[in-house]
């Protein structure tokens, strides 16, 4: 399999998992949170912090859907990395997210921000990487 297929693998996985994920957060996690017995501001709290790690994994895994196309064409090696910061920021950021949500557990502060982080460096690098491309030549 070419890096560019597995890229675009790997942002269908992303895809479908946010939206399983999004699913849940509709229709049950609400009630999930309440068994628990949080208070109602707590699981407002939750709700959000899941919409918001929802949201970012489906911007993210069309960023990656792009990078497998991009490395398909033979982008530069740059496209990779961007690739691998974004896959690595969607796990620090919204996977930190979830953890805190589903579990209840308090993850190490620096997680999810340290993840949001990843992200932006990673589109700042895919810029960089259009940047240096060499044009091609049209025929």
């Amino acid at each position: 399999m070419t890096c560019g297929r597995c890229w675009i693998v790997v942002a269908a996985l992303l895809g479908a998992s946010g939206v399983t994920l999004g699913a849940y957060h509709a229709h049950g996690l609400d009630q999930r949170l309440s068994v628990r017995g949080l208070p109602i501001s707590e699981i407002e709290e939750q709700m959000h912090n899941c919409d918001v790690a929802v949201r970012y994994q489906m911007f993210h895994a069309l960023a990656l859907l792009g990078i497998g196309l991009l490395a398909r064409s033979g982008a530069s090696r740059l496209v990779h990395v961007s690739g691998a910061l974004f896959l690595a920021g969607v796990v620090g950021f919204s996977g930190g997210l979830y953890l805190m949500v589903f579990t209840g557990n308090a993850i190490h502060w620096a997680i999810v921000p340290s993840g949001g982080l990843l992200l932006i460096v990673a589109w700042v690098m895919l810029a960089i990487a259009m940047v240096l491309q060499p044009k091609k030549r049209e025929t």
